[in-house]
């Protein structure tokens, strides 16, 4: 390929790139350190297209948060409330029905669903979430609890962790999103979510989720305290996980939002870093088959360059996200299909439409 990497100590990483070698955990780390953020892109950039062309990828989808009410109390966390605490919900089952029916005609394909570890709520609360969904929007994707409320979940179904699985799975669950381990480090677990379940176990219930044939997605939230090396060993768990089960789609990194969290004196992400993410975890997850540029945290303009770094999928039109916004979040809260295929366009790209799995609509 003809472009020019100006760190020469990329040269050895570029030839691996170029010839479909795996990245070891030094070259991370090299790719981390360097400031030619455009070189890094180019390299990412060439993955990316060799993989998808032109494409790119958005899906018509609702976000529906559950509860608020939490216990683990995540140093990070603008989003969670205790019992009681101002601004506190849990939404019942009508509340759920209402939300949906109020946009029974758009042509949604995926409920993304997620919520706080609310102690209060029984098993078959969350069963009758996915049956609710299942009952209004037949054909769409239920994707829904993290690897974090699915342990929880197991915690209280009286059932072992595949059995819990496999109920959630039978009410209607076919795809779980990516939170919930945050940065994979023991370090980092320890001094901004002690409370929530470590990453071991983390990958342990991910495991079990794939071995029930549920697809999957994976995230990193960076841009607080963790180091460039924590990042790389991330993207190195995750790609082994990946090499044993396949069972996940994509991944996106999240960009830390300070607003309203114990943690309000670290800085907003930069855009340098913001697309330098994105364009390592093309390099570093290739085993991976989609990195999304998420909007809601990077702002929709650093997203559509973000296409251009590494990224094949803008996620979706979202609808009402509340969690990112909660921690100061600017974006949107939700986008048209006419003005995210307008962003992908105008970035020079071909505006696919697709499900939760990447069946083109």
């Amino acid at each position: 390929m003809d472009f020019i990497i100006t760190d020469k100590q990329l040269k050895t990483v570029k030839e691996k790139v170029l010839n479909g070698v795996r990245l070891a955990a030094e070259d991370g780390l090299l790719l981390y350190q360097s400031n030619d953020i455009i070189g890094i892109g180019h390299l990412a950039d060439f993955v990316r297209r060799k993989r998808h062309g032109q494409k790119a990828f958005f899906v018509y989808n609702q976000h529906l948060n559950y509860t608020n009410i939490c216990i683990n109390h995540c140093r990070f966390c603008a989003y969670s409330r205790s019992n009681r605490q101002p601004g506190a919900f849990t939404l019942s089952i009508d509340d759920v029905r209402k939300k949906l029916l109020d946009r029974i005609d758009e042509p949604i394909t995926e409920i993304h669903m997620v919520g706080g570890i609310n102690p209060d709520l029984p098993f078959t609360y969350y069963l009758d979430l996915l049956k609710t969904i299942k009952d209004i929007r037949p054909h769409a994707t239920i994707k829904a609890f993290t690897a974090v409320e699915i342990d929880h979940l197991a915690s209280i179904s009286g059932l072992p962790l595949e059995d819990t699985i496999f109920a959630l799975k039978d009410a209607g669950l076919e795809m779980t999103p990516g939170g919930g381990a945050e940065v994979l480090s023991a370090r980092v677990h320890d001094k901004l979510f002690p409370r929530k379940i470590g990453h071991e176990r983390w990958l342990e219930v991910v495991k079990k989720i794939h071995a029930a044939g549920i697809t999957s997605n994976a995230t990193m939230l960076y841009g607080h305290i963790e180091t460039l090396e924590e990042r790389v060993d991330h993207f190195i768990c995750l790609r082994s996980l990946q090499d044993k089960t396949g069972g996940f789609s994509a991944f996106i990194p999240l960009a830390f939002h300070s607003q309203n969290t114990l943690l309000p004196d670290i800085p907003q992400t930069t855009a340098f870093d913001d697309l330098k993410n994105i364009a390592m975890a093309r390099l570093m997850l290739d085993n991976f088959d989609h990195i999304k540029a998420y909007w809601v945290m990077i702002g929709e303009k650093l997203a559509q360059t973000a296409l251009s770094f590494g990224a094949d999928d803008l996620d979706g039109t979202i609808i009402e996200e509340k969690i990112t916004h909660m921690a100061g979040a600017t974006s949107s809260k939700g986008l048209t299909l006419q003005k995210i295929s307008s962003l992908i366009k105008s970035a020079g790209w071909q505006p696919v439409e697709r499900d939760s799995f990447y069946n083109e609509i």
